[in-house]
């Protein structure tokens, strides 16, 4: 079975995939204007979000599986930060934060129980 770190770099390497495909999928519960730069922004968050996620899939366990899992926390906890002061005032602001914190909570999670069963 693979390891709950490489389920979640799976799933974060399909959802950033789709958000290059399809910048909408974020910016629609964003609430931000539909704009060609909003959509660049977009499909940066996607590429690098997809690289750490693939990168998660094939890390042996051990000391690169831990720094990729940091890597995929600090930046799911930085967008939740960065949206949560740049969507302040709007009514998707919550939801957005708490997806971002959430999805860095599951990565250390993962990562977490990971390491405690030698995985």
């Amino acid at each position: 079975m693979p390891s709950l770190t490489s389920l979640v770099g799976a799933a974060t390497a399909a959802y950033s995939v789709s958000l290059v495909a399809a910048p909408r999928i974020l910016i629609g519960p964003c609430g931000l204007d539909d704009t060609r730069d909003v959509r660049t922004l977009t499909r940066a968050i996607g590429v690098r979000d997809a690289a750490i996620g693939l990168a998660m899939m094939t890390a042996p366990p051990g000391p690169a599986r831990r720094l990729l899992t940091a890597a995929r926390v600090a930046a799911d906890w930085g967008d939740a930060g960065a949206f949560g002061a740049g969507l302040a005032g709007r009514g998707t602001r919550g939801k957005v934060v708490g997806f971002a914190a959430a999805w860095g909570a599951l990565s250390l999670l993962a990562g977490v129980l990971d390491e405690r069963s030698g995985h």
